[in-house]
């Protein structure tokens, strides 16, 4: 399994086209934020201490739970070239068992995410100095590394779960763009949460990936929040953390991120095996 898993990066890393297009939601995230949305936040918290250093913090969050979604998607296009190319046959025929070569492709897709996510984490965070903000303390890097790990195994899972359910590259294609396109949304990147109408806040709030953007964000932004709204009033930080979806409301109870991560573990686990079982119900093609 680990050799096999060890052809699979080696596959993805030669093809630059294929890095490249797995960071395409997240070069468009960057794009948007610096040409327009950043400074729209920056002047919504008007006069306040640390604003650029404060929404700076937010977005990285959200670009962190971004990367670990598009990379691993990226990741399982080996899988699907693999099928388009008949490959899979080979594998198939081998002593290999189905469960070690989906194990592998799976491995494979998990270390791209973390890879590219904590590449993604240190460019960010040199990009938060050079703007006035501050490295993250160790405790708070290693926290955020813990969550990174957590959030990639958890969408490895959803991406492993989507493939397995297409049939050609076309379909792949389709199901990488789209994904490409709401994840912003569902992460309450383009559009802060509590901008969003009520029934699509409920979506968001079900939506997996959408908590792993919620942890990340109350762990890297905990520092510029406390220095941002010193003196502040409770009920004032609260609002700014429930429209920015730093934490998620339900009714009038805040949703603890413990619950945050229980959905993740129960999401990943409960995908993960429902795609082996779809995937050893097919016969190789």
């Amino acid at each position: 399994m680990s050799a096999f898993a060890k052809r699979n990066l080696k596959v993805f890393f030669r093809d630059r086209t294929a890095v490249f297009f797995s960071l395409l939601a997240v070069f468009i995230i960057i794009g948007l934020y610096a040409l327009f949305l950043g400074d729209v936040w920056v002047k919504s918290l008007g006069n306040l201490p640390g604003a650029r250093y404060l929404m700076d913090s937010w977005i990285i969050a959200g670009l962190l739970a971004v990367t670990s979604i598009t990379t691993t998607m990226g990741a399982f296009g080996t899988m699907v070239e693999d099928k388009v190319r008949k490959i899979s046959k080979d594998f198939s025929a081998s002593p290999l068992r189905r469960s070690s070569i989906v194990g592998g492709y799976t491995i494979s897709s998990f270390i791209i995410g973390v890879i590219m996510s904590l590449v993604t984490l240190a460019l960010a965070e040199v990009y938060v100095v050079a703007f006035g903000g501050e490295f993250l303390s160790l405790n708070s890097f290693i926290k955020v590394v813990g969550l990174i790990l957590l959030s990639t195994f958890t969408n490895t899972s959803i991406v492993l779960f989507i493939t397995s359910l297409l049939k050609s590259a076309s379909a792949f294609a389709t199901a990488s763009t789209i994904i490409g396109t709401v994840i912003g949304f569902l992460t309450g990147i383009y559009l802060p949460v509590g901008e969003l109408p009520a029934g699509v806040q409920w979506i968001v709030k079900l939506f997996p990936v959408s908590h792993a953007a919620v942890l990340l964000r109350q762990e890297i932004m905990a520092k510029p929040l406390a220095e941002t709204f010193a003196g502040v009033p409770q009920s004032i930080v609260d609002d700014f953390k429930d429209t920015m979806g730093v934490t998620f409301r339900f009714g009038d109870g805040v949703f603890a991120p413990e619950g945050s991560v229980i959905v993740l573990l129960a999401t990943a686990l409960l995908l993960y095996a429902l795609s082996l079982f779809i995937i050893s119900r097919k016969k190789a093609r």
